[in-house]
């Protein structure tokens, strides 16, 4: 990662979410496990199917067993574990239905954030997407798909933003461990990360030019790719679902 990269990345993380009001600075132990597991998840570290012993993540972690087991049972709540009482935890296999109602939710919400930029006649407003697009370009040049992955949502939490409810984008990040999933089983497929930049650019050049009907067409396009090839995803990875 790039000076820059780090740089941008930390402005954002440092950004209260909806612009307004003081950040929290310090959370929880079992906030901060829940995180890094979720994390883990998410980037397939920790595999759909694979045991975890609560035991093992405490060593791991340097923690006691308890913030651990709340933490599990948080991740649960989310969809991403399966605890056994008295037996054992396992990631969750991915959940497609799942995926496809979030998605259904993430497209009502960004269609909105969309239109509204592109009738707010602001080009300013999108300066923060503008930088992290570039960022991604050269994430995607260096090969570095994980940081790549990581600006992608930076970018799309950056239109949220940039209309003043980015706590609607958590809204819809606390549920997107299934679907998020699945784009990065979907992202190593050849041209798919440079499909991502495209409709990236098309989103901001239609927003900048106030086309809402232009708009509403890239997002939804942007929005579909993956859950179109979902059967080619399960087909090549059955054991994740």
């Amino acid at each position: 990662m790039n000076f820059e990269s780090v740089h941008l990345l930390n402005d954002l993380g440092n950004a209260v979410e909806n612009g307004q009001g003081e950040r929290i600075k310090r959370i929880s132990v079992s906030q901060q496990i829940q995180d890094s597991l979720r994390a883990r998840i998410v980037s397939l570290e920790l595999a759909p199917g694979q045991n975890l012993s609560r035991s093992d993540i405490a060593t791991h972690y340097g923690v006691s067993q308890t913030p651990v087991r709340d933490a599990m049972m948080k991740l649960e709540e989310e969809g991403l574990l399966t605890i056994y009482p008295q037996s054992k935890t396992e990631v969750s296999k991915i959940d497609v239905e799942h995926a496809r109602e979030t998605q259904t939710l993430r497209l009502s919400l960004e269609l909105e954030v969309c239109r509204r930029l592109a009738k707010s006649g602001d080009p300013k407003a999108i300066d923060q997407a503008r930088k992290i697009l570039h960022l991604q370009e050269t994430a995607l040049s260096d090969g570095d798909l994980g940081l790549f992955s990581m600006l992608d949502k930076r970018f799309h939490l950056s239109l949220f933003q940039a209309v003043g409810i980015a706590n609607l984008w958590q809204l819809v990040a606390s549920r997107s461990g299934h679907i998020d999933r699945l784009r990065n089983l979907n992202l190593p497929d050849p041209g798919k990360a440079a499909n991502i930049l495209h409709y990236h650019r098309l989103i901001l050049d239609a927003i900048e030019s106030g086309n809402v009907q232009a708009t509403d067409e890239a997002v939804r396009s942007h929005l579909s790719g993956t859950l179109e090839t979902v059967d080619q995803i399960v087909a090549r990875n059955p054991d994740y679902f």
